[in-house]
């Protein structure tokens, strides 16, 4: 029997077929479902969402050396907080398989930039493995603990946004119970500089071996159709250039993409008139291939940015322009906004009317702050960032004399877990005119609803204590912690207000759990307008909530959108607006 799913199912659905034991993830878009698909199989697995990749991947290769296969996940910039283990854990090498799953986002459909995590492989000394669709991102998974044991060595296992939510049919197999490897201690997974000295002549011993072993693995495949043009591809790519490319084009279809196989690279170009590389993002295939002395068409044609398509393909390698009508219709641009009844509107509403406050965001929801006609957010680079950059800025207005300028340091309570403590530590530490702001609603909300620390509920559906940021704050030294619901505008301006005037470290917590957060009975109303009593001053509108518009003059609240949160009646100046169950 086939099933149908995406490519996330199917990496998590070969993880368990691979015997998998151990795995750790941080939740992040186009990564997520592989660990919200774990859970069903917990009877042969552990499986946890940990603060943050870092944390994720030391557990998760933790158990590896423990002799068990386990993997870790994340999305694309997750890799730059996981860095320091990995680049180690390729020296150190592995007793159990080791996975490493990132998952990249061309076009940045929910990203802040289109980093190739290619270069990671590399970089790290990783071996690399990308599938191009869900079977093979079942399939491939099996292979890559296979691989990681081995040749002792961590895999990547890179997918894109693509691969990650495109479905295709997967067939099954059963689980592959795979003995645990015995645990002995080892002066090799001690990374001292003499002992990394040591490791490192074997570590490259060991590439040369997969990349002498990838010139005849089953990981790669060549399609001899024709010999006028031949493609080297990987990933996703190859989807589009099967589509892109004439009939009687040849084919090398790469899985394992680092090291290189160069031999067989050589071999398929010396069969072609004519060799294309076409992949994704940037040349990481075709600069190592032309360093070989191959002759080849890359970025001179193919464009480094954006996620490709067939469509785009033609038009860059034939100049085959798509054969589309213009229609004369066109679409109202709507940017992303903040849910109506979201808990964090009230708090942008707030602190948007004093152009003197100056906000360091962070990775979340909360981003949406930033957008008409909230605009109440100056700054988003990293998680965790929110509270640093703060403090730089602080630090910076103070000493130039811009004291008029106060500074709030802004990110999510999971956000606060994964990154934002040592911010507000630094704060403390470092006496920074920063007050701190966790946006508390209960979950991590932009990735959907996954648990963390403070959710009270692990990965696998078990009770778990609850951590409060407010007792972690305080016991930083932030003696003046003010907790708020943030859809009461008088009691949020009045925190702002009192944090402003606090003559000790203070923070400000604002609670109150996402609107789509199942668990909680929410208190579910609908906002109506009276129409006489309304002025047409559109005060409503500068909430920026889906649900609110103006029709014929008036303002109008969509029902069907409307959860009666009463932000856009508590700035209503006329009354023209109240709250019916």
């Amino acid at each position: 029997m086939k099933h149908l799913l995406t490519g996330n199912e199917a990496a998590a659905r070969g993880a368990y077929e691979a015997g998998m034991m151990v795995g750790a993830a941080y939740p992040g878009t186009p990564s997520t479902e592989i660990f919200e698909n774990l859970p069903q199989y917990g009877d042969s697995l552990y499986c946890e969402w940990a603060p943050n990749e870092k944390v994720a991947t030391e557990v998760a290769y933790g158990a590896a050396l423990a002799g068990v296969r386990a993997m870790c996940a994340m999305k694309h910039v997750g890799v730059n907080v996981a860095a320091d283990p990995i680049f180690t854990a390729s020296y150190n090498g592995v007793n159990g398989g080791f996975v490493i799953v990132s998952a990249d986002d061309p076009s940045c459909h929910s990203s802040q930039n289109e980093q190739d995590n290619r270069h990671y492989a590399k970089a790290a000394k990783l071996i690399m493995i990308e599938p191009s669709d869900s079977q093979e991102c079942k399939d491939f998974m099996k292979e890559a603990f296979d691989i990681s044991e081995r040749f002792n060595l961590p895999v990547m296992f890179r997918v894109t946004t693509r691969v990650c939510h495109s479905k295709s049919l997967v067939e099954f197999s059963e689980r592959t119970e795979v003995p645990y490897k015995e645990y002995k201690r080892t002066i090799q997974n001690v990374a001292s500089p003499a002992q990394a000295l040591k490791n490192h002549p074997r570590l490259e011993q060991e590439l040369k071996d997969v990349e002498a072993w990838g010139n005849t693995c089953g990981l790669n495949k060549v399609e001899l159709n024709g010999t006028k043009i031949g493609v080297i591809t990987a990933s996703v790519a190859y989807q589009y250039a099967k589509e892109a490319f004439p009939e009687d084009t040849s084919f090398l279809k790469l899985g394992l993409t680092n090291p290189l196989p160069m031999d067989l690279i050589r071999d398929f170009a010396a069969k072609v008139e004519t060799l294309y590389v076409v992949e994704e993002l940037d040349p990481f295939m075709e600069e190592q291939i032309k360093a070989a002395g191959i002759p080849c068409i890359g970025k001179e044609k193919i464009s480094n940015m954006f996620e490709l398509n067939p469509e785009k393909l033609r038009a860059m390698v034939f100049g085959v322009e798509p054969d589309v009508k213009n229609l004369p219709v066109k679409a109202v641009p709507r940017p992303p906004a903040l849910c109506p009844g979201c808990p964090h509107r009230g708090f942008f509403h707030v602190m948007g009317k004093d152009k003197n406050f100056v906000i360091a965001g962070d990775i979340g929801c909360y981003t949406l702050g930033s957008s008409k006609p909230l605009a109440a957010m100056d700054s988003v680079v990293c998680m965790g960032g929110g509270f640093s950059l703060a403090m730089g800025m602080s630090k910076a207005f103070e000493l130039t004399g811009r004291t008029e300028k106060k500074v709030f340091g802004v990110l999510g309570d999971s956000t606060f877990f994964h990154s934002g403590m040592t911010g507000a530590l630094d704060i403390i530490y470092n006496m920074g005119n920063v007050i701190p702001v966790v946006l508390d609603n209960s979950i991590t909300g932009m990735t959907g609803q996954q648990d963390n620390p403070g959710s009270g509920e692990t990965l696998m559906g078990k009770p778990a204590p609850a951590v409060r940021p407010e007792n972690v704050l305080r016991s930083f030294g932030f003696e003046n912690v003010i907790i708020v619901d943030p859809q009461d505008l008088k009691a949020m301006k009045k925190a702002v207000d009192d944090a402003l005037a606090s003559e000790v470290p203070a923070a400000i917590i604002t609670r109150r759990p996402c609107l789509l957060l199942k668990k909680v009975k929410h208190d579910i109303g609908l906002c109506e307008v009276d129409p006489d009593k309304c002025r047409s001053c559109k005060m409503c509108l500068k909430v920026g909530c889906p649900a609110v518009f103006f029709k014929d003059g008036k303002a109008t609240i969509d029902k069907t959108l409307c959860v009666g949160c009463t932000v856009c009646a508590q700035v209503c100046p006329f009354g023209a607006i109240e709250r019916t169950r």
